[in-house]
């Protein structure tokens, strides 16, 4: 029964992009002629050729907020080998943080990317910390090399929202059966 329900979640995830709120989005450190977009919009991110790349360094702190709270069950991020992103450093629910004070907050989560993640393997996150999620900032902190410039050719968020598992509204639909 319990493998049951553990794979009932995972078919009920969407990929999150259509809840995000374009208008909020900010990333820090990136190159101009190579942005966010590229890693996250759709279509963008499905093309290899297309790269956000770090600018100074190689770090990035993107910060993507969503129209409406959701649950998120795991990230993608793709990258080369050599550039792409090592050490995430994943918060809920955190405005405008920076790169002076990122490290002031403990992470809701912390992963550290394996060359099959870059490649496309979901990482999944310790979901109980990403239950109600109104934001979501993600701060890339090296990279797999140690170079100067970071390259990230996707971003693939993983997880419901939070209206789609409201128990209060599934119990009211019961009462009008009656």
């Amino acid at each position: 029964m319990s493998g049951e329900s553990a794979s009932a979640i995972q078919r009920s995830q969407v990929d999150l992009v259509d809840f995000i709120d374009w208008s909020g989005v900010e990333c820090l450190n990136q190159s101009t002629s190579h942005s966010l977009p590229n890693a996250l919009k759709q279509g963008y991110r499905d093309d290899d050729g297309l790269n956000l790349e770090s600018d100074a360094d190689e770090q990035l702190l993107i910060y993507l907020p969503f129209t409406q709270v959701i649950k998120l069950h795991s990230i993608v991020i793709k990258g080369p080998e050599e550039e792409g992103p090592k050490t995430l450093k994943l918060y809920s629910n955190k405005e405008h943080m920076g790169f002076g004070n990122v490290n002031d907050f403990p992470p809701s989560d912390t992963a550290v990317l394996s060359p099959d993640n870059l490649q496309g393997k979901p990482v999944v996150l310790k979901y109980v910390k990403f239950q109600n999620v109104r934001s979501l900032t993600i701060f890339i902190e090296d990279n797999q090399s140690g170079s100067d410039i970071t390259k990230v050719q996707k971003i693939g968020l993983l997880g419901t929202t939070v209206e789609t598992t409201d128990m209060k509204g599934l119990k009211k639909i019961e009462d009008h059966q009656h």
